[in-house]
């Protein structure tokens, strides 16, 4: 049995302000290619399958079409929601869609419930485990003990249970931050008390375990993967290779993983330097359609500085102001205004939020505000 592991779509989110759905459904409709391609017979979708529990019309388009390219490519389909998803949205029509082979695992009292497939080797049992908040799923699931560790410790063992009592070949879906992954700035914290992180001895005696949560793709153990998200959702993503995981089960279970690569919609990339530079310099003509986050170093702050940059660059969308040499930013309000006055404090403010000091006609009239506080404070 061939299964394409793939997580964290997200579909409906922004990036800094920009729409991704185009992007999206353009490398999620990839999948239905690599379905046909390698002959895949079950996709896994570990969670995140939308951005927001209650998605936008658009969103729910763009994920119904993806899901119908998968299954016309000619592969089974298993989803469990993650801690974007609304459980109770994503599993509304559940039943009937396993019976067009969209089997949607959304229910924590049927975790312990496998999909079961079938391939020349026999029966796959395919535990879809919804993403269990703590405080919710302890009650659910009968545990006294807080935390994802608890809750997830005691959903395997029914997982086991199960299993124990059918044998043959396992697959888990799983939505959390285990032990030993490497997080990065889009992912919402899952930590309750503190506490988020998971041992990956939780599942231990499963053939292949898709995990979803964390946005990089990671192996913490040849059966222990997660697949990371298909498209780039910050800057911190900008080292990423975007991929999904093919694993393959023989008669005897795993027999082997193999990244398969995704198409970049669109690139990030970072500049730094002064504004003028950067809109002239013919060096970064290679970014000029790239996402991009942009430092300035203009020892003045530049006014409508994004604007200007989009002219060229019109995927920029972050913008930082770092003045060449740096400010001094470490002394407390009290020690940095003792000794000054009023007008010296005024100035000082003005220059450390545009990088020059106040002059002319703009000095006389800070000074006459001055001047008039004082009066009004008098009186």
């Amino acid at each position: 049995m061939r299964l394409l592991h793939t997580s964290d779509w997200h579909v409906g989110r922004t990036f800094h302000g920009r729409d991704l759905l185009v992007e999206q459904e353009a490398v999620l409709g990839g999948l239905a290619d690599l379905v046909s391609d390698e002959k895949v017979d079950v996709v896994a979708v570990s969670g995140d399958l939308f951005d927001r529990a209650v998605p936008n019309p658009e969103a729910v388009a763009v994920c119904a079409r993806v899901l119908e390219r998968v299954r016309s490519a000619g592969a089974r389909v298993v989803i469990t929601p993650g801690n974007h998803d609304s459980a109770a949205r994503l599993g509304l029509f559940g039943g009937f869609a396993a019976a067009g082979g969209l089997h949607l695992r959304t229910k924590v009292a049927e975790l312990h419930q496998p999909v079961l497939l079938a391939d020349a080797h026999g029966p796959v049992a395919v535990y879809g485990i919804p993403f269990l908040e703590p405080d919710t799923a302890r009650h659910a699931l009968g545990v006294e003990a807080r935390g994802h560790a608890a809750v997830l410790t005691e959903a395997m063992r029914r997982v086991r249970a199960d299993l124990a009592a059918r044998g043959g070949r396992s697959v888990v879906l799983a939505h959390a931050f285990v032990t030993g992954g490497e997080p990065c700035e889009s992912e919402r914290t899952i930590a309750v008390g503190g506490v988020q992180d998971v041992p990956g001895a939780v599942f231990d005696g499963i053939d292949y375990v898709a995990l979803g949560h964390l946005h990089g793709q990671q192996t913490l153990a040849e059966h222990l993967r997660y697949s990371g998200s298909p498209v780039a959702y910050s800057f911190s993503e900008a080292r990423h290779v975007k991929s999904v995981w093919l694993a393959e089960l023989d008669a005897s279970g795993l027999s082997g993983v193999e990244r398969r690569l995704l198409p970049v919609p669109r690139e990030l990339s970072a500049l730094s330097g002064e504004l003028e530079d950067l809109v002239l310099d013919p060096a970064h003509t290679p970014v000029e359609e790239h996402f991009l986050s942009v430092v300035l170093t203009d020892r003045v702050r530049p006014l409508d500085a994004l604007r200007r940059l989009q002219v060229r660059f019109p995927h920029a969308v972050r913008v930082e102001w770092r003045p060449e040499g740096g400010r001094d930013t470490e002394l407390r309000f009290a020690e940095r205004v003792r000794g000054r006055s009023d007008e010296e404090i005024a100035c000082c403010f003005l220059e450390d939020v545009r990088g020059e000091p106040p002059a002319g006609r703009e000095l006389e009239l800070l000074r006459e505000a001055i001047s008039a506080a004082a009066r009004e404070g008098d009186s």
